[in-house]
């Protein structure tokens, strides 16, 4: 049976979708959707691209929420969780079903000196006012935003660097091998990056390194990857571990507590583990199975992850999850304009990169999600199709 009130803790995609779907899925109880933010829902992955170059002002996803009969709740954060009632730091809300989808925080270094990070709206904008031609802009971390934002800075005719500890850019994300051959993109769009260069400090006039050197900058943005925003839920018997531990339904393990979106860790019965992953499929997905299972369902949420990223005039797209892959092959070479990394275990196609490739992205997710063996050979010929690739 269903129940009578559903509380919705984060207000982003994956909170506004999991409303979406309760209604779509019959539910007709109380919803409530309370978010940390003054605005109401918006999508994330423009602030890195379209809002930082000018060419968006406003993401916000426009919902319905009055024929969604939702009660829309902005401005308060989750400060704790116990015997069925949500505490904010505004007022108490009593529960059948809470939904967690507080998303994930950026992490800051330490230093007293101003450092900006790229999460919210407000974020974004606020720095888009300070990418002016000629500012010395510091952006550390070399991942996918530390990127984007590169590239957005860049186009803005700032002068800027990127300082990364790792040997590549995307180390974390992709590994040094196929990290390393996004590496001349940098140079190719005049932005200064500095591999194996780890920061001590954020300063009033600049960055101190590790190794003793100095950057000095007009402005330092830090970007080296978020946390789980799960701080708040400590002592509420919710179990914790990179994020909300749920099942393959997305439940987590205080009876009528679900999860969704990025601070979700959730079971893949594909991957043989726990994955949380902060992309934005996840967030506009796992609602569906958290809100058919609180409507009394059974279904298993098990995607192949999918991410995309525009970078240096380039579309880079990433499948699946390749941190139990044991071979990798290349399909084309990093040095033509259009290639990508494919990654096996087992025989099997577990994870694809590609730049310039969307039809092969395509193919490689449905390859993967089939979980067939695939044929090396014919995967790393570009005139080979992709779903031609299987052996079985």
């Amino acid at each position: 049976m269903a129940p009578a009130t559903v509380v919705i803790v984060g207000a982003g995609l994956a909170g506004l979708r999991t409303a979406e779907e309760l209604r779509v899925r019959g539910y007709a109880g109380a919803i409530t959707l309370i978010g940390a933010e003054r605005r109401p829902p918006y999508d994330r992955p423009p602030l890195s691209k379209k809002v930082l170059t000018g060419e968006l002002d406003d993401t916000g996803l426009q919902p319905d929420l009055g024929s969604l009969a939702v009660d829309l709740r902005l401005a308060e954060t989750a400060v704790a969780l116990g015997d069925g009632v949500l505490r904010t730091d505004a007022a108490e809300y009593p529960f059948g079903a809470l939904v967690v989808a507080t998303g994930a925080t950026p992490v800051t270094l330490p230093g007293g000196g101003e450092q900006l990070v790229l999460r919210t709206a407000d974020d974004a904008l606020a720095l888009r006012a300070r990418l002016t031609p000629a500012t010395r802009l510091a952006i550390v971390g070399a991942g996918w935003i530390g990127a984007e934002l590169a590239t957005a800075a860049a186009g803005r005719g700032c002068r800027v660097t990127v300082i990364e500890a790792a040997a590549t850019p995307l180390a974390t994300a992709l590994g040094t091998e196929v990290g390393a051959q996004t590496t001349p993109w940098y140079a190719e769009a005049g932005v200064d990056l500095r591999l194996e260069a780890a920061v001590a400090s954020i300063e009033p006039a600049g960055i101190a390194l590790a190794d003793g050197g100095w950057l000095a900058c007009d402005l330092v943005v830090t970007a080296v990857g978020v946390r789980p925003a799960v701080a708040w839920l400590a002592g509420s018997g919710v179990l914790l571990d990179n994020g909300v531990v749920v099942d393959a339904g997305l439940r987590a393990s205080v009876p009528g507590v679900f999860a969704v979106g990025d601070c979700a860790s959730f079971w893949s019965g594909r991957y043989r583990r726990q994955l949380r992953v902060e992309h934005w499929d996840v967030a506009l997905h796992s609602p569906e199975v958290a809100a058919a299972n609180i409507a009394g369902g059974s279904e298993a949420y098990d995607p192949v992850p999918y991410f995309w990223s525009e970078q240096f005039g380039r579309m880079v797209q990433y499948v699946g999850w390749h941190g139990a892959a044991d071979r990798l092959v290349w399909r084309g070479t990093p040095a033509e304009a259009r290639w990508a990394a494919c990654w096996l275990a087992g025989g099997r196609l577990v994870a694809a990169l590609t730049v310039g490739l969307p039809r092969d992205l395509l193919q490689a997710r449905r390859v993967i999600a089939a979980g067939v063996v695939v044929d090396p050979a014919a995967l790393a010929d570009p005139r080979v199709a992709i779903r031609d690739s299987p052996l079985e």
